[in-house]
C-alpha cells in the first residue's frame, strides 16, 4: 500500500471534511426570524457558497432572485415557493436557473433542512422586482464572523469554511 502524503503545493488549501449537520447548535448562524444557515463551504474565488438552510416552525425566506444557478437537496421537512406549484420534500433535488425569483415558505412547525449551493448572490426584491437588499459570499462570511464572535467561538471560527 502506498504511503499517504500530506504535501500540498504552495498556497493550496487542505481538504474540507466536516459533519454537515453539526452537533454544536452554536454553529448555526441566524439569518432571519426562525431561519438559520450552517456554512459548509464559502468559496471566495467563485463567489459561491454551500450551506444548510434550517427553518424551525413555519417561516418565510423573503422574496429573492438569483443571478447565478442554485442547486438544492432537501434533507428534512417540506417547503415550497409561493410562485410555484410544487412541494420540496426529503430526497428531492432542485435546480434554479439564473433569474429565478421566489419566496421560500415552510408551512409546518416541523424542522426543515435543505442543502443549497448558491452561485453569485441572493438579491432580495419587492413585489415589483426592485432590489431591496442582497447576500453574497462576503456578506455570509461577515454574518458568520459576527455570530461566532458573539457566541464565544471567535470570529476566526469561520475561516475553516473559506476556500
Amino acid at each position: 500500500m502506498p504511503e499517504k502524503s500530506s504535501v500540498l503545493p504552495p498556497f493550496a488549501k487542505p481538504d474540507l471534511i466536516i459533519d454537515a449537520v453539526p452537533e454544536d447548535e452554536r454553529v448555526w448562524v441566524p439569518q432571519a426570524p426562525k431561519i438559520w444557515f450552517r456554512p459548509l463551504l464559502l468559496d471566495t474565488n467563485k463567489g459561491a457558497w454551500f450551506n444548510l438552510l434550517r427553518v424551525r416552525r413555519a417561516g418565510v425566506l423573503t422574496r429573492h432572485r438569483h443571478p447565478g444557478p442554485v442547486y438544492g437537496y432537501v434533507i428534512k421537512g417540506h417547503w415550497h415557493y409561493l410562485e410555484h406549484d410544487f412541494v420540496a420534500a426529503p430526497g428531492k433535488f432542485l435546480f434554479e436557473p439564473p433569474g429565478e425569483t421566489h419566496t421560500l415558505v415552510v408551512d409546518s412547525d416541523d424542522e426543515m433542512i435543505t442543502m443549497f449551493n448558491v452561485n453569485g448572490a441572493m438579491v432580495y426584491v419587492d413585489e415589483e422586482g426592485g432590489t431591496i437588499g442582497y447576500e453574497d459570499v462576503f456578506t455570509k462570511i461577515e454574518m458568520c464572523m459576527k455570530h461566532y464572535e458573539e457566541i464565544g467561538l471567535g470570529s476566526g471560527y469561520v475561516e475553516q469554511f473559506i476556500r
